[in-house]
């Protein structure tokens, strides 16, 4: 096995133990980035020599006996919508294509301080408006499992560049599903933590009561490992939760006897593609075998989730995006007036999706349609919010297929936006109550053999709860065959 092969837990150990440098690991992805990138497309910002300089730290640290953070020397992917500083951060927009920014994220920062050395920045779709990557000002990325699919959306850089094997991990964010999406369509682990308990400081908004910050990874222990980093209060970040962050890899262990488990009926029937609903019934039953008590939950909000969704998070995304003017930094398209320079500006830099939801949004809150759009949707996301709550009165976690389809073909949707909305059906309704979800994949689709995911759902701050059960379903599944890209080398 390669050195790029080997998951995050395995690297830091082999790098603590001295059996290997991280510069031996570093350059190995490197060189497998180099091999790989100009098929999947998943970087827009390249960063081999700050990488080299970081693994060089680690490995004089290691020599001279100094303590070592839980990655150090662990090769990373950050999307790029988490503020680096010194390195281009752009949100994949043409009005941020130069943008550096002078600070890191409260993420990157605790990554960098765990010894993590950044391989790159991955596409995603522009400000995270997207389910396909598709909607990049950049590029389009590519599924490995499939050159002609897609990795899903919006942290399809950060899913791809795992599944090829550019990276041990990655950093995506997730505002209606997206790193769980894309992580259910690419073939890995995507954690979605609960609203706050990862900081947002440095993250580029787009729907500020719904991002957050996760992991992608190769299994569920490096999820787990991720997390332990990332999570905690920053008193930078208003909505972060003050409570304590938990042992996250010592509670893999509990594992899933006992457990009662809900299958979610509104989002694991109909509008699931039957290959999908077969792979999610077979895992469903892998879990009553370790021990689960399985039963169906009825939550009848769940079938607004797309709804409330899209008026709430344009809603919001057109008051973040306003900072977007040409003023400050970014972009600027000269005019005879401070207005037409504003137009111009958001004109040349926002693509069409941006674009789309901005409108959308700005009429939601308008004089007129404020009560009967956006605040009827905040009332809505409430009785979703007491969905979960009554539903987690009877069972300590909900199950659903991820994705309603596996990866579509690239273009398959671009001229349909509502189709593509669906695409998230499945994950919306979690993250409107601002709870915990994770996607572990769940084998491979009997119709096209591409890889579908299952969804573990927990009350909110229950990660532990949640990654034990993942962790066990994971450990019986086995592995999943690697993408038809990964024998590239």
């Amino acid at each position: 096995m390669q050195l790029w092969e080997r998951t995050a837990a395995d690297v830091a150990s082999l790098i603590a133990s001295k059996e290997v440098s991280a510069a031996e690991v570093t350059e190995s992805c490197i060189s497998r980035t180099n091999e790989v990138e100009g098929d999947v497309l998943s970087y827009l910002t390249l960063t081999p020599e700050a990488a080299r300089a970081k693994a060089a730290e680690v490995d004089s640290a290691v020599a001279a006996g100094d303590p070592l953070g839980p990655l150090a020397g662990v090769p990373m992917a950050l999307k790029d919508i988490i503020c680096t500083q010194g390195t281009r951060t752009t949100a994949a927009s043409k009005i941020l294509d130069n943008y550096i920014p002078p600070y890191s994220a409260t993420v990157a920062e605790r990554l960098y301080a765990a010894g993590g050395t950044m391989l790159g920045k991955t596409n995603l779709d522009e400000f995270a408006m997207g389910s396909s990557t598709e909607n990049s000002a950049y590029q389009i990325t590519k599924n490995p499992w499939d050159l002609e699919r897609v990795p899903g959306g919006s942290s399809g850089g950060s899913a791809s560049a795992v599944a090829a094997g550019q990276a041990p991990f990655s950093i995506g964010t997730d505002t209606g599903g997206s790193i769980r999406q894309p992580a259910a369509l690419c073939g890995v682990v995507g954690l979605k933590p609960t609203y706050g308990l990862v900081p947002r400081y440095g993250l580029i908004a787009f729907a500020s009561s719904l991002d957050q910050a996760g992991p992608i990874t190769r299994d569920v222990r490096d999820a787990a490992i991720v997390l332990q980093v990332i999570a905690g209060q920053d008193p930078r970040d208003s909505t972060s939760l003050p409570s304590p962050v938990p042992d996250y890899v010592g509670a893999l262990a509990k594992g899933i006897d006992g457990l009662r488990i809900g299958v979610v009926k509104e989002i694991s029937g109909e509008g699931v593609d039957p290959a999908v609903q077969a792979r999610f019934r077979e895992a469903v039953q892998l879990l009553e075998k370790l021990g689960a008590k399985i039963g169906e939950v009825s939550l009848s909000t769940f079938g607004f989730g797309i709804d409330i969704y899209y008026l709430i998070a344009p809603a919001e995304a057109s008051s973040n995006l306003a900072r977007f003017d040409g003023v400050r930094y970014g972009l600027r398209v000269d005019g005879p007036d401070v207005a037409t320079m504003n137009s111009l500006t958001r004109a040349a830099g926002f693509g069409p999706e941006v674009k789309r939801r901005i409108m959308l949004g700005t009429y939601s809150l308008s004089s007129g349609y404020y009560d009967a759009y956006y605040l009827k949707a905040q009332k809505a996301r409430t009785l979703i919010a007491r969905d979960f709550a009554r539903a987690y009165e009877e069972f300590d976690l909900l199950v659903s297929p991820t994705a309603p389809t596996t990866a579509f073909k690239l273009g398959e949707k671009t001229q349909d936006p509502l189709t593509m909305y669906l695409s998230d059906i499945c994950t919306v309704p979690s993250s409107l109550a601002g709870a915990a979800a994770i996607s572990v994949p769940a084998g491979l689709s009997s119709d096209d053999g591409l890889p579908v995911g299952i969804q573990f759902m927990a009350r909110p701050m229950d990660e532990t709860t949640m990654l034990s059960a993942a962790y066990a379903f994971e450990q019986e599944l086995g592995p999943l065959p690697k993408p038809p890209l990964w024998s590239t080398s």
